[in-house]
C-alpha cells in the first residue's frame, strides 16, 4: 500500500489546515471545468460562424465584381454601335434608306417677314435604273411634272431638271422672282 505522508512542519502545515486537500476541492472544480469548456467550445462555433459568413461575402464579392465587369463590357459594345451610328456617312445612308434627300442651300425668315435666300424644294436625284420595274412606278398614274416643279413659295425649281410650266403667265413671273436680291434689314 502506499505509504502516510510525512507530517508537515512550520509554514506547510499551517496552510494545510487552511486548505484541506480531500473531496471537497474536486467537487467545487467541476463547474469550473465546465464553464472554461463550454466557453471555449462558444468561442470556437462563433469563430467558425464569422468564418463562413466572411467566405459568404467573399464569393457575393466575386460575383459582383464579375457581374460588373460583364455590364461594363457590354456597356462598351453598345457605346461602339452607338459611335458607329452616329458617323456623317451612316448618318446619310439611313437618311437615303428613309426616303430623305439633301436639302440644298437654306432661306431663312427675318423678323420681319421678308426671305432671305432663294427656297426651293429638295428633290431627290434620279434613281438608278434597275432591271425590274418598281411596283409604285407601274401603278399607270402619271406623275405631275408641276408638283416636283414648284416649291412651298410657288417658284419654279432652279436646278433646270424640272419641266417647264404648261401656263405662260406663271414663266413670265417665275424669273422675275429668281433675279430679285434677297431684301436686307438695317444694321445686318
Amino acid at each position: 500500500m502506499s505509504k502516510p505522508a510525512a507530517p508537515l512542519k512550520g509554514r506547510a502545515a499551517r496552510l494545510a489546515r487552511l486548505m484541506p486537500s480531500t473531496g471537497p476541492s474536486t467537487a467545487a472544480r467541476t463547474p469550473f471545468v465546465l464553464l472554461v469548456v463550454l466557453l471555449l467550445g462558444g468561442g470556437l462555433i462563433t469563430l467558425l460562424l464569422l468564418n463562413s459568413a466572411l467566405n459568404e461575402g467573399s464569393f457575393r464579392l466575386s460575383e459582383l465584381k464579375r457581374d460588373t465587369t460583364e455590364l461594363t463590357d457590354e456597356q462598351q459594345a453598345l457605346q461602339r454601335d452607338v459611335d458607329s451610328r452616329s458617323q456623317p456617312d451612316a448618318l446619310e445612308r439611313r437618311a437615303r434608306e428613309l426616303g430623305m434627300v439633301p436639302g440644298g442651300s437654306p432661306a431663312f425668315l427675318d423678323p420681319d417677314g421678308t426671305v432671305r435666300g432663294n427656297p426651293t424644294e429638295a428633290t431627290a436625284p434620279p434613281p438608278s435604273p434597275s432591271p425590274t420595274p418598281s411596283p409604285r412606278a407601274s401603278g399607270g398614274a402619271a406623275p405631275d411634272p408641276d408638283a416636283t416643279a414648284t416649291g412651298a413659295s410657288g417658284s419654279a425649281s432652279p436646278s433646270g431638271s424640272a419641266p417647264a410650266p404648261a401656263d405662260e403667265s406663271a414663266s413670265a413671273t417665275a424669273p422675275a422672282a429668281e433675279s430679285t436680291p434677297p431684301p436686307t434689314s438695317p444694321g445686318r
